[in-house]
């Protein structure tokens, strides 16, 4: 409901209830003794009691909004207490006609009975949460602040808050793929922190630091060392002030593989700024590496990356001179006419584009052993459109035989 019309429904019914209210007030000092129910009650007082009980509701739920909104939060906020003031206000009319008719007493039997039953079940998961929100508070296994996984909700998330009934987490992941906190705020019901397997990663919050690495590939003819002291250099750049706050220096590991050596850079980094330490020391690494002719990145099938980036430049270069020296200017008038029929006006609008644009593709053609003439292999729509404006040659790409018809 729009915030407008939940005010002017809560207005209208607060003026409704409040006129009820006033017509069984007014009726009662009229007829004082006007239909008695067993408790004693006129009818006309106890319909003033449940007017002024709906009355009382509206008005709450609108103060309650307008509170709310003073405080800058969404005005469902103040519809959903408003919801709960309104169910609260029908418990209690329930209430007061049972002591109107003079009930009350087998109302509370009938409560006793069942109704402890069904609100035993239903705050099962409530009591939960509550005692695991008060071992939470005791034990201190987190905080607000700490960054805690949950590996079998496959949850990672930094908390917000920690409440009686839920603990809200600002989630990590899952919407990108980086340890990086996204914004989108989960509830998690604190029922299930009972049978849940909780990780935190800041268990320290004075020194919330954790091993992380960056693993980059070499090739075994690679300068070792000159690489090794890369490594350590982007470390140390990115990672100084952990480095003076923990002690810990960064190190190097290593495994060789088919293609080159693993050279595995660790370091201590702050739980929440891990991604970014990666990202810096990583930038600087290749950056370093692209000024070092003396160490080459291995790459699986292709050896490196020096060596793959040299192959695929000679073979641009060798595939363009190649075509480059087949394609020729051939006269229309010794290409023979395509046999495969077309759509004029296909022929027209492709003629169209190349009066424009120009031909982008050269057409590919076969010389004839018999003669001089050419045939179309490929491209028969681009030959007929230019040569319906009246092109006097066309570039095409020249095959030395026609391949065998199947």
């Amino acid at each position: 409901m729009k915030p407008k019309d939940y005010v002017h429904t809560k207005v209208k019914s607060l003026i409704i209830w409040g006129a009820i209210c006033i017509v069984a007030l007014v009726l009662t000092l009229i007829f004082p003794e006007f239909i008695k129910l067993k408790s004693g009650v006129t009818l006309f007082r106890l319909i003033a009691y449940l007017a002024a009980i709906m009355a009382g509701s509206d008005l709450l739920s609108l103060a309650t909004y307008g509170r709310l909104r003073q405080q800058n939060k969404p005005a469902v906020e103040g519809q959903m207490l408003g919801n709960l003031i309104r169910l609260v206000a029908v418990v209690g009319l329930i209430v007061v006609i049972a002591y109107g008719f003079g009930s009350l007493s087998a109302f509370g039997e009938f409560f006793t009975l069942f109704g402890g039953m069904l609100l035993g079940w239903s705050l099962q998961a409530p009591v939960s949460g509550f005692a695991a929100w008060a071992m939470v508070s005791l034990r201190r296994p987190f905080r607000p602040g700490d960054r805690i996984q949950f590996p079998s909700l496959g949850l990672v998330g930094d908390v917000k808050e920690i409440g009686a009934m839920y603990t809200m987490l600002d989630q990590v992941g899952g919407s990108i793929g980086s340890e990086e906190a996204v914004g989108r705020y989960i509830l998690v019901p604190n029922a299930m922190l009972f049978s849940q397997v909780a990780i935190n990663y800041t268990v320290r919050q004075e020194a919330a630091y954790m091993l992380d690495e960056v693993v980059i590939r070499i090739t075994y003819d690679s300068d070792w060392e000159a690489a090794e002291r890369i490594l350590l250099e982007a470390a140390y750049g990115a990672t100084q002030d952990v480095i003076d706050a923990t002690g810990a220096k960064p190190y190097i590991r290593s495994d060789p593989y088919d293609y080159g050596v693993y050279l595995r850079l660790r370091y201590q980094t702050r739980a929440t700024d891990r991604p970014e330490t990666s990202y810096r020391i990583t930038k600087a690494i290749f950056k370093a590496i692209q000024h070092t002719p003396s160490i080459d990145l291995a790459i699986p099938y292709v050896y490196s990356f020096r060596a793959g980036a040299g192959q695929k430049d000679d073979q641009d270069r060798s595939r363009h001179d190649a075509d480059a020296q087949a394609v020729q200017q051939i006269p229309i008038s010794q290409i023979n006419q395509p046999d495969e029929p077309f759509d004029v006006h296909d022929v027209e609008s492709l003629a169209r584009s190349i009066a424009t644009n120009g031909l982008l593709q050269p057409i590919v053609v076969a010389k004839r052993p018999s003669d001089d003439n050419y045939d179309v292999l490929a491209g028969q729509l681009r030959f007929l459109a230019c040569k319906s404006l009246d092109w006097k040659s066309i570039p095409a790409l020249v095959k030395t035989s026609t391949p065998p018809k199947l």
